[in-house]
């Protein structure tokens, strides 16, 4: 190849980099204009008002909250004491323990009360054995049950089973609600007179934050770099991405943390796949595809105010596989219904959040690695290729950090969950280096996600938790 066709390619892939980045910033600032107006719609609202009518047990649709629970000894008691309490009129927690090796069972049992009890459970989907189910002697609406370890869906499948409501919550074992939280999650559907089938709420990190026995009592920031980077990425995924998805049913993913689904349309669907890592999003992209190929008229939504609190990673070892994993689990979702990609049979669904998720959401740390690689060579090559090189920096800050303080300013406009002054700065100051390092390194980890799919590495990766309440 001569040194005029390496030239031609150097500038063409430049060019294929820039055109790459144009059209993902001018999709993310089409959301960011929909996620504006759409808060700015519904918090002009009364939410006070709006929400006091739910508290009647006749306005509302009972639900049942399905916590499945491996080793999660350090943060299941607070969790389970802050759903008790929930503002909700009707409602039964079922903490499905995972056949964990630590103390979560033993804890369970000894801090509620819990006797065992004999009862038939319906299999409506395929699960690992049932070996005891429990019910608490002094809470009537706690139940525990404790099988054979098949994984997380397996685990919210036998929850599924043994469920006796209609509508049923996900809830990770970690996780703090708000005590309003159901009645606002919960409101979409009511409204709809049931046309909204799932409902998503906003999931924040608890770290650094003060939790008192399953309560938020002073809502704060960590001072590790990492979980508020992590922060800012929650903020910009939720408040701007799900958000505009949602506007026009458009939304793949309602998070495992916390989301609110229809029994009926999840078991019609199958309920949860056990052999992917991405059970949450596999399940909602099912439910779309059945609700199209029967030409239902159904919503999935998202809402923004409801919020569920969690523990996320504060050691770079775990973020790096809970990062992968992830990337993992969004493949293996796209791939199993990859007829839907662009095929006009699906609707919107097919011809905007299908090519959006394999364009942007999987295929974008490919070609964003390729251009942190490409800025690295043309620093040695000299002359125009500074030029595109200055470029895609420009690019990748409006793509990273711009719409990362995007989505601070639209939490605080909004939300306001950050009530101190001095916090919203710091996430405004730490959103500016987000380009930097923190996205570099994500976009890294998830194409190490790639490569452990292309290898056939499907571990899960340990996880460990530290408990984030008192």
């Amino acid at each position: 190849m001569t040194i005029l066709q390496w030239g031609d390619v150097v500038t063409f892939f430049a060019w294929f980099i820039a055109i790459y980045m144009v059209v993902v910033i001018t999709f993310y600032s089409v959301i960011l204009v929909i996620s504006f107006f759409q808060l700015r719609k519904e918090y002009q609202l009364d939410r006070v008002q709006a929400y006091e009518d739910y508290t009647d047990e006749f306005n509302t649709k009972p639900v049942s909250i399905i916590v499945p629970a491996y080793n999660e000894e350090a943060g299941i008691i607070q969790s389970v004491r802050s759903l008790l309490s929930v503002n909700y009129p009707t409602f039964e927690v079922i903490v499905v323990n995972d056949g964990s090796t630590d103390q979560t069972l033993e804890k369970v049992i000894e801090h509620y009360d819990m006797k065992e009890i004999r009862k038939v459970v319906r299999k409506q989907v395929e699960t690992k054995p049932i070996m005891r189910i429990y019910q608490s002697a002094i809470l009537p609406n706690l139940f525990l049950i404790d099988k054979e370890n098949g994984g997380k869906a397996d685990a919210l499948n036998v929850g599924l089973n043994f469920s006796h409501y209609p509508y049923f919550c996900s809830l990770d074992g970690d996780s703090v609600l708000e005590q309003d939280a159901f009645l606002k999650v919960m409101k979409p559907i009511i409204d709809s007179n049931e046309e909204v089938i799932a409902s998503g709420g906003s999931v924040r990190i608890a770290n650094g934050c003060q939790i008192k026995n399953g309560h938020i009592q002073k809502i704060g920031l960590s001072n590790n770099p990492l979980v508020v980077m992590q922060i800012i990425e929650y903020l910009r995924a939720f408040l701007m991405g799900r958000i505009g998805l949602s506007r026009h049913n458009l939304l793949l993913i309602i998070s495992g943390a916390f989301g609110v689904f229809s029994k009926h349309w999840v078991i019609t669907a199958g309920g949860y796949r056990t052999d992917t890592v991405g059970e949450d999003m596999e399940l909602v992209v099912r439910i779309h595809r059945l609700l199209k190929e029967k030409n239902i008229k159904k919503k999935i939504v998202y809402v923004p105010d409801p919020v569920c609190w969690t523990e996320v990673p504060e050691d770079i070892t775990f973020l790096r596989r809970q990062r992968r994993r992830w990337h993992r689990g969004l493949f293996e979702s796209l791939w199993t219904h990859k007829k839907i990609t662009f095929n006009p049979t699906y609707g919107s669904i097919g011809l905007i959040s299908f090519p959006y998720f394999w364009i942007v959401e999987f295929l974008g740390p490919v070609v964003e690695l390729l251009g942190y690689l490409f800025i690295f060579l043309c620093l040695f090559l000299g002359g125009i290729y500074i030029e595109f090189t200055i470029l895609l920096f420009l690019l990748s800050c409006l793509y990273g950090s711009i719409f990362s303080m995007s989505a601070v300013l639209l939490e605080e406009w909004s939300l306001t969950r950050y009530p101190k002054v001095s916090d919203i700065v710091k996430l405004f100051l730490y959103s500016l280096t987000e380009t930097i390092w923190y996205r570099p390194l994500t976009v890294l980890w998830r194409c190490e996600g790639i490569w452990q799919m292309i290898i056939g590495d499907s571990s899960w990766g340990e996880m460990k938790r530290k408990g984030v309440s008192e």
